[in-house]
């Protein structure tokens, strides 16, 4: 029996490569939102169900599921800077978000959304470092991948098929913690760079 942990607890290191995507995926589905629970102007902004057949808001838009590969891809968690972060980066991957898109998105979470998914002041940096490391990674498009095939798949092999370059992610990891010590979903993100360079070295 699974027992119900808060949202602010659930976290895959990064280094927890050898997990496949479903194993994650199912220990994510004891903590997250369902999408009813979802605001209703978080989902007309960022699920591309909402929006008008042939009409894109923001680029990177994605579903909740979708979202959920994508968090744990990226190896964040569910607290206020992962978010940000993982929403960032879907973005910038698309490589198509001009400064306005950015700029009108970082308005709409900061002030319009509800306040439980407000972005501070903090999560606005991180968002904005995220759409900028999206873009000059060589990652396929997050909002465009089917991940279905690779369910069970190891994170490692998902990322490889991705061209998710984990060097990338990890050197921004570590800045992030340097950047934010009372962040404890950026303290945690430095740990993993640490365990993956010590694989490393053994092998």
């Amino acid at each position: 029996m699974h027992q119900k942990i808060s949202y602010k607890q659930w976290y895959i290191p990064y280094a927890r490569d050898d997990l496949t995507l479903r194993q994650a995926h199912h220990s994510m589905s004891f903590v997250r939102a369902e999408q009813v629970e979802i605001p209703l102007m978080v989902q007309l902004v960022e699920n591309p169900k909402y929006q008008m057949p042939g009409f894109r808001v923001f680029h990177g838009a994605v579903d909740l599921l979708q979202h959920d590969y994508i968090h744990i891809t990226l190896g964040r968690g569910l607290l206020e800077k992962d978010e940000a972060f993982t929403i960032g980066f879907t973005m910038g991957s698309t490589k198509k978000v001009t400064t306005t898109e950015e700029k009108l998105y970082a308005l709409i979470a900061r002030y319009l959304y509800p306040k439980v998914y407000q972005f501070a002041g903090q999560d606005m940096e991180i968002f904005r470092n995220a759409v900028h490391l999206g873009y000059i990674s060589g990652c396929a498009p997050l909002d465009e991948f089917d991940f279905t095939p690779y369910l069970d798949a190891s994170l490692r092999d998902l990322r490889a098929a991705l061209g998710l370059e984990s060097e990338l992610l990890l050197a921004y990891y570590g800045i992030e913690k340097s950047r934010y010590p009372d962040s404890p979903e950026s303290q945690r993100l430095v740990e993993d760079a640490a365990s993956i360079a010590m694989r490393n070295t053994q092998n």
